[in-house]
C-alpha cells in the first residue's frame, strides 16, 4: 500500500487534484481515509441489508443501457422492447442511438413510447470525434447532439469514446479535457450535463510519464461542474486488474468505488455488468449477467448509498452486458440477460 510519502511527486497535478478533491485517491490512498466510518458500514453488508430489506438499487433508480438489446430493437422494434423493459421492472433507459436500424423513427415518435411504458430516459452515448463532418459527433455536430437530447428530454448526454483523440500522454488527456468542458459548458447552457463513460484504458499510465494514471489527470483537468462521469463498474474493475502495478513494477492500488466516495456529484450514471474472474482474459474477467459473477455489487451499491444516506444523491444504476448479443457468450439471448439481472438488482438484500 502505497504512503503518501512514497508515491511519485507532480505538484502541478497534485495541486489540482487537492483543489478537486481527488488527490487521496489518485495517489492509491487507503479506504479508511476516505470512507472513514463508511467503511466499518460497509464491512457488513448483510447485516444492514437485513434490517432495512431493500433491493439492491432504489425504486425508480434502475436503467438499462440499450446497447444491452440492440438485436431486438433492430428485430422487435422500439416498441416491443420497452413493453419487456417495463414488464422486468426497469425505471429508466440509455440510448445508444435513436434509431438502432429500425428505419425512421422522429424524437417525439420515441419519447412518446418511453411514456406509453412508463419508462424516462435517462442518458445517451454519443460519439466523441470523427474526421468526417457529416458524422453525429460532439466535435462534428454539437448544436444538433444537445438538440436532439433536449428534445428528447434527456437529461444526461455524453460518450463512451476514450479521452485519447490526442493521444495517451498528460498533455494529450489535457487537451481533451478542454474539448470536454466546452462540450459541457454548451450542455450546461441547455439544461443538460455532458459525461464520459470510461472502460478499462482510462486507468492505464501516461506514456510520458508512467507514474501518472491518465483517469486522475482527466478528473483533475475537467471541470467538476461542467463534465460529469459514468462509471462503468466492470470495466473500473478490469482497470483495477490491469492497472494496480505501474510500467517500473511498483505498487499502484486503488478501488473504483473511492473515486465516487471523493465526489458523488460527479458521477450522476453507472453502468452496473458483472464478471466472472477468468485467469486467461487480460481484464482479469469474461462478462455474465448481473448477480452471477464476482463483482460485489451490493457492497459497492450499499456502499455508495451508506455514505450518502439522507443526503441528496441523485444516482442511476444502469445494466448493461455488451456480448448479451453474442449466442456463444450468451445462449439464453439479450433478453433473457436483462430480464435476470433486473430480478437480482430488485431483489431484496
Amino acid at each position: 500500500m502505497t504512503s503518501r510519502s512514497a508515491r511519485p511527486q507532480h505538484p502541478e497535478l497534485d495541486r489540482t487534484l487537492r483543489r478537486r478533491g481527488f488527490l487521496g485517491v489518485a495517489a492509491g490512498a487507503t479506504a479508511a481515509t476516505l470512507l472513514g466510518s463508511a467503511t466499518q458500514a460497509a464491512a457488513a453488508p448483510g447485516e444492514a441489508a437485513s434490517t432495512d430489506c431493500r433491493p439492491i438499487v432504489p425504486r425508480g433508480k434502475l436503467g438499462i443501457q440499450l446497447y444491452t438489446v440492440r438485436d431486438q430493437i433492430q428485430k422487435l422494434g422500439f416498441a416491443t422492447v420497452f413493453k419487456e423493459l417495463e414488464r422486468y421492472g426497469y425505471d429508466a433507459v440509455e440510448f445508444a442511438g435513436y434509431t438502432q436500424g429500425t428505419g425512421d423513427l422522429t424524437l417525439r415518435q420515441l419519447k412518446r413510447l418511453l411514456r406509453d411504458h412508463g419508462l424516462r430516459g435517462i442518458g445517451s452515448h454519443v460519439g466523441y470525434y470523427s474526421a468526417n463532418p457529416d458524422d453525429y459527433t460532439f466535435a462534428t455536430q454539437l448544436e444538433k447532439v444537445l438538440d436532439d437530447a433536449a428534445a428528447l428530454g434527456v437529461p444526461h448526454v455524453g460518450t463512451a469514446a476514450s479521452p485519447d483523440r490526442y493521444g495517451r500522454t498528460v498533455d494529450a488527456w489535457k487537451r481533451a479535457a478542454e474539448d470536454f468542458n466546452s462540450y459541457g459548458a454548451a450542455a450546461r447552457e441547455r439544461g443538460l450535463k455532458f459525461y464520459q463513460h470510461n472502460h478499462q484504458m482510462e486507468f492505464g499510465f501516461a506514456e510520458d510519464k508512467p507514474d501518472v494514471r491518465l483517469y486522475d489527470v482527466l478528473l483533475a483537468e475537467t471541470d467538476p461542474e461542467l463534465v460529469y462521469l459514468e462509471m462503468d463498474i466492470y470495466w473500473a474493475f478490469a482497470g483495477k486488474h490491469r492497472f494496480s502495478v505501474r510500467p517500473d513494477g511498483t505498487p499502484a492500488p486503488f478501488d473504483p468505488v473511492d473515486y465516487v466516495l471523493a465526489a458523488p456529484h460527479r458521477y450522476p450514471l453507472f453502468h452496473v455488468k458483472d464478471g466472472e474472474h477468468d485467469e486467461a482474459s487480460p481484464d482479469g474477467y469474461h462478462m455474465v449477467d448481473v448477480g452471477d459473477g464476482d463483482i460485489d455489487y451490493e457492497h459497492f451499491v450499499g456502499t455508495v448509498l451508506r455514505r450518502h444516506r439522507g443526503r441528496r444523491a441523485d444516482h442511476h444504476w444502469l445494466m448493461e452486458r455488451d456480448d448479451a448479443v453474442d449466442p456463444n457468450a450468451n445462449p439464453a439471448g439479450s433478453l433473457t440477460s436483462a430480464r435476470r439481472s433486473a430480478a437480482y438488482l430488485r431483489a431484496k438484500r
